[in-house]
């Protein structure tokens, strides 16, 4: 492909005024001298056609390593046989030398001669040689010689070149600069005048300003659209720029080379995203290829000159594109690219470089066998960790079993690594890695350890029995420690509630061997007994809470430790204490490390999204996000809120496309299933599918009452029955529904729940009765010591239409409009337009309300925000009003939101707006 040559005028300049003085009878030596890929080539080809165009005959040579062993070849080559050769020795180079200056007399004498040499550099010592003593004797012949030559800092020093010898008046020399990228883009828009400006910068870039490279380059991409450039050779076809890549280096020598190659490997690595003060990167590439550490620098400087290399953000030299350090690795064997990443840990780890730098070169080198690889890559998880980056931690794990190690140590990286794995979306290969961790020796804590996060794993994938049977076997090894053999049992336990009939099975067993003796099941075992019969209706929040608080108060047992924790969490918000929910939450979380399957970090976890949706903060809910599809699996807890939180956002249309995201015939039977089914059941009422609500409610409320779950303090799925059945004609069954709800949140006691099923009851029965059930019901919640506002406004509701319809239309408004209030500042869109329809039926305009400003915040969240303004930290805050860290957060965020803000620097502005 011929392109036109750019930034060469003073190149093409430089030749016209030489010729014209060949022409004249004053010949002369013109160097270009330039790095590889530079266009010597190009510019010697066109001097040569400039030539002919003059009237100058034109001899050219191409020299080649291959003839440095035979004298004078590249000479012989240039002008032609020399008949008398024949008897001269091979040595005398002065008879030889003195018959080629006969032999070009006499072709200067026919006619004006250009003498093309390209490569000069590649020539035969004596080629070199006569070339320059010819070059001091051309003033008087009509001979232009015109040679090119390789000038690049190596790592390795070049030998002297052509003019070194001569003086300045003998030789015209002219070095050749890459392309700058204005030219390069030039080029490029002559050839693809449509190709987009991005495509076009980042060809730009991996052609570094060298012709050579961007011509490869073009070969391999024209005949195909503009599409994005890759970062790999292997994308490109036929292969001209890798080839074109190598012909550099091949060209640079072995030494330039091997740090051409480090350099690309090192920052192939990524490290340059955690910069690290105490190693110099200079240090680092000397040592890892084996240069001088200052022949090193003055190549990265001259490397960057040319536009291999470009500076980043953080000011390290990096090469100019991905594609153009592919190239480099290209063709290195593994073996040496390994060695060098080794080479690279152990400069790093003597230097004192960062651990997680040091781990990023071994997940690229064979194994090391010595203690310190395994401690590197386990301190990289932690940091991974720490940076919720799962991924990396994966790789370094994966890594660190390839080093040598007992079977204690591989059953807990195994462990780690499985768990690790079943968080990032692969449970086959989780499974896997956990049994095996199982069949390995180690002591009795690991394994119980590997035995939990196995049968977490296998129940999440419905594999119910299996995990059972499993940690059954697990626990009939632990005879000689009983706490070990308890936790096991407490798991199993948990692990039932996947399983109804296991459940049972389970708890059955649980509370036998309890009522012979509460140490054969523990404190743990206890809870979960508490939650049960605060699940089946048989106990209220009161009561719940003391036995909860007596079990916390014993001596904790590491193992079961998270196990009552977490049980204890899960009842406290049952029971509305929110905040000691919270902090329990918290505690419970700490007690465990978070790379660990667990049977209790998913409840923890349940339960902390359960407190998020008892407060309304269903805006945090959706900014969480839902949990990820699995195949094999049903929806979780969280999708469960999420799909409430799209009902009470009114984004009906988005809570469809959501719930449309699973199918429950193939779900596991767990309680997370039957709290979407309800979560759907509710969300279909309120898009008037009440067909479909009744079923999913009923198959709800069916798979409850098989999992002996009764209280409605979980999933109120009566109250929701009796709303969907209040219809003309079918009272009699929601009056049942309601009433029996009533008597067992009775049984609990809760204001939320004794709350809502009043209301409902109210709605169902109607008249004098039904107005003064709801008045009930909002004289209830109104007494909660935590925040009901999701049951106090639809109780508002309930309550104002119940007025309408008793002629008080004056009170009616006024609870309307406080439900009304209250919606917004909950953010509650549906219940705040029901507030306002509920409000105009009753003949009454509704306002708008404010919904931002500082007249929007809640007197909470007004109270959190002044101490915030003050200076005072989130901790110090909770501490002085006696709540939950958490709790000061979410409210701080919702002022925040109101607000308009984005910083606590900004609170004091505009309180008082």
């Amino acid at each position: 492909m011929t392109r036109a040559l750019r930034e060469r005028d003073h190149a093409h300049m430089l030749l016209a005024e030489e010729t014209e003085r060949a022409l004249g009878g004053a010949g002369g030596l013109v160097l270009f001298q330039g790095a590889t890929g530079t266009g010597r080539t190009s510019v010697l080809e066109a001097a040569a056609e400039h030539a002919e165009r003059r009237g100058l005959r034109v001899r050219r040579a191409r020299c080649s390593p291959e003839d440095v062993d035979v004298p004078l070849s590249a000479v012989g080559r240039l002008l032609g046989h020399v008949p008398e050769y024949a008897g001269m020795p091979s040595a005398d180079y002065h008879r030889r030398a003195d018959r080629l200056w006969e032999l070009l007399r006499s072709l200067a004498a026919e006619s004006p001669i250009l003498l093309a040499v390209d490569d000069v550099h590649l020539a035969d010592p004596s080629s070199r040689r006569w070339l320059a003593e010819v070059a001091g004797r051309l003033d008087g012949l009509p001979v232009l010689l015109v040679a090119t030559e390789r000038r690049q800092y190596d790592i390795d020093p070049q030998p002297a070149g052509l003019a070194r010898a001569l003086s300045t008046s003998f030789v015209r020399t002219h070095t050749l600069a890459p392309l700058t990228d204005a030219a390069s883009a030039e080029m490029l828009g002559a050839l693809l005048p449509a190709a987009d400006p991005q495509w076009t910068a980042a060809c730009v870039r991996a052609g570094a300003g060298h012709p050579m490279l961007l011509s490869a380059l073009l070969d391999d991409l024209c005949g195909t659209p503009p599409l994005p450039l890759p970062d790999t050779c292997a994308a490109l076809y036929p292969g001209a720029y890798p080839a074109a890549v190598s012909w550099w280096l091949d060209s640079a020598g072995k030494a330039t080379a091997e740090v051409a190659r480090t350099l690309a490997a090192l920052e192939e690595v990524g490290t340059s995203d955690m910069p690290d003060a105490a190693v110099d990167p200079l240090d680092l590439l000397a040592e890892a290829s084996g240069a001088d550490p200052a022949r090193v620098a003055g190549w990265l400087t001259a490397m960057t000159r040319l536009g291999l290399l470009r500076l980043d953000a953080s000011g390290r030299r990096r090469y100019a594109h991905p594609l153009l350090r592919d190239a480099v690795l290209s063709g290195w064997p593994t073996p040496r690219r390994q060695a060098v990443h080794r080479a690279a840990a152990e400069a790093l780890l003597a230097r004192g470089g960062r651990g997680e730098a040091v781990a990023r070169h071994l997940l690229r080198a064979p194994a090391v066998g010595e203690p310190w690889a395994l401690r590197v890559l386990r301190d990289a998880v932690t940091v991974a960790l720490d940076a919720a980056r799962t991924g990396d931690a994966v790789g370094y794990l994966r890594r660190a079993l390839g080093e040598p190690l007992t079977d204690a140590v591989r059953q807990r990286l195994l462990t780690e690594l499985g768990s690790l794995e079943y968080h990032s979306g692969d449970p086959g290969a989780a499974i896997s890695r956990l049994a095996e961790a199982l069949h390995l020796e180690g002591e009795p804590r690991n394994r119980v350890h590997t035995a939990l996060a196995l049968g977490t794993a296998l129940a999440g994938q419905g594999e119910v029995r299996t995990a059972m049977g499993m940690l059954r076997r697990t626990e009939a090894g632990l005879s000689g420690d009983p706490g070990l053999a308890r936790s096991v049992q407490t798991a199993s336990t948990m692990l039932s509630d996947h399983d109804q009939f296991l459940r049972q099975e389970a708890y059955r067993w649980l509370g036998e061997a309890a009522g012979r003796s509460p140490d054969l099941v523990g404190t743990a075992g206890q809870a979960l007994l508490v939650r049960h019969a605060a699940a089946a209706g048989r106990i209220s929040a009161q009561d719940a809470m003391k036995q909860l608080h007596a079990l916390l108060a014993e001596p904790a047992d590491p193992f079961g430790e998270p196990f009552l924790v977490g049980t204890a969490a899960a009842v406290a918000q049952w029971a509305d204490e929110l905040d000691e929910a919270e902090q329990l939450v918290e505690r419970g979380l700490a007690l465990q490390r978070c790379s660990l399957l667990h049977p209790i970090h998913r409840a923890l976890v349940n339960t902390r999204d359960d407190i998020a949706a008892a407060r309304g903060d269903y805006a945090g809910l959706l900014d969480g996000g839902a949990e990820p599809v699995r195949a094999g699996a049903g929806p979780a807890d969280k999708d469960a809120h999420v799909l409430m939180a799209l009902v009470h956002a009114d984004r009906t249309d988005e809570a469809r496309r959501f719930a449309a995201r699973f199918e429950l015939s193939w779900a596991p039977d767990t309680w997370e299933l039957n709290r979407f089914l309800y979560a759907r059941g509710v969300s279909r009422a309120a898009m008037g599918d009440s067909a479909g609500a009744l079923h999913d409610l009923l198959e709800c409320g069916r798979r409850q009452l098989a999992r002996e779950v009764v209280s409605p303090v979980i999933t109120p799925w009566r109250t929701a029955v009796a709303e969907c059945r209040s219809a003309p004609g079918r009272t009699r069954e929601a009056l049942d529904m309601a009433e029996e709800e009533l008597r067992l949140a009775r049984v609990w006691n809760t204001p939320r729940t004794v709350g809502r099923a009043l209301r409902v009851l109210g709605t169902v029965t109607g008249g004098r009765r039904g107005l003064e059930l709801a008045d009930e019901a909002v004289r209830i919640l109104r007494t909660a010591s935590v925040d009901v506002d999701m049951e106090l406004i639809p109780a508002l509701l309930a309550q104002g239409r119940q007025l309408i319809g008793a002629g008080e239309r004056s009170r009616a408004r006024d609870s309307l409009r406080e439900a009304a209030e209250r919606a917004e500042r909950k953010g509650a869109v549906r219940l705040y337009a029901l507030a306002g329809q509920a409000l105009r039926e009753g003949g009454a305009r509704h306002r708008t309300l404010a919904r931002t400003g500082s007249a929007a915040l809640t007197g909470s969240e007004r109270r959190i925000a002044e101490l915030a303004a003050e200076g005072r930290t989130n901790a110090e805050i909770a501490e002085l009003l006696h709540l939950a860290r958490r709790t000061v957060e979410t409210h701080l965020t919702h002022a925040y939101r109101k607000l308009r803000i984005r910083r606590r620097s900004e609170l004091t502005d505009v309180l008082g707006a």
